[in-house]
């Protein structure tokens, strides 16, 4: 059964994290190069699919002890908050050179079925051990609640390629990169605490 505290509380987690991240740039560079529902809809097959394996390893390190599991998830909530602190200070720099690398790969040439595969094969390249993807393994293993945590990590994930698609350029001018990264990384030192807290009662 779907407990929609857990969907909210992963939902909140990730799409806060992944906002900065180089997934919002890529989608954001290939819908201006190709037909944006279509990249939309390859992006969102590829969170699909990393989505799926994250929860997957995270139901599987949910057998683990439960102090172990609690250790764990806050120290990946920590290391998270740590390497957004340390992305923020290098944003700008960063966001310019990952938009040449993605609009390199987009084919504006592309159509139909190719536009959906070329953003499927770019967002599962990049993706795999992404701080989201590793956020969600966590959060799947504290929680023990498979579906829930896959509604709200994949809700997520779809939410901020949404944006990105849709209002990704007028986001960007309005609000500073490194604001984000900060962002993410206060949910990431929150979610550390709550589980420590956890652990301690």
């Amino acid at each position: 059964m779907l407990d929609l505290l857990v969907v909210a509380l992963t939902f909140g987690a990730i799409f806060v994290v992944e906002l900065p991240d180089k997934t919002f740039i890529a989608t954001l560079v290939m819908s201006t190069k190709m037909r944006p529902l279509l990249v939309w809809v390859g992006v969102g097959l590829a969170f699909l699919v990393q989505t799926g394996v994250a929860v997957g390893l995270g139901k599987a390190a949910s057998f683990l002890p439960d102090t172990a599991v609690h250790v764990a998830a806050a120290v990946m909530f920590t290391l998270g908050a740590v390497i957004l602190l340390r992305e923020a200070r290098s944003a700008g720099a960063d966001e310019e050179d990952q938009g040449s690398e993605f609009a390199a790969r987009a084919d504006a040439s592309a159509h139909g079925f190719r536009v959906v595969a070329t953003s499927f094969l770019v967002l599962f390249a990049a993706e795999w051990g992404d701080l989201s993807q590793l956020l969600t393994i966590s959060l799947a293993a504290r929680y023990d609640d498979p579906v829930s945590v896959f509604v709200g990590a994949w809700g997520a994930l779809l939410a901020v390629s949404g944006l990105a698609v849709l209002v990704g350029r007028v986001l960007l001018r309005r609000v500073r990169l490194s604001a984000l990264h900060y962002a993410g990384a206060a949910v990431c030192l929150v979610m550390a605490g709550l589980t420590v807290w956890e652990m301690t009662r």
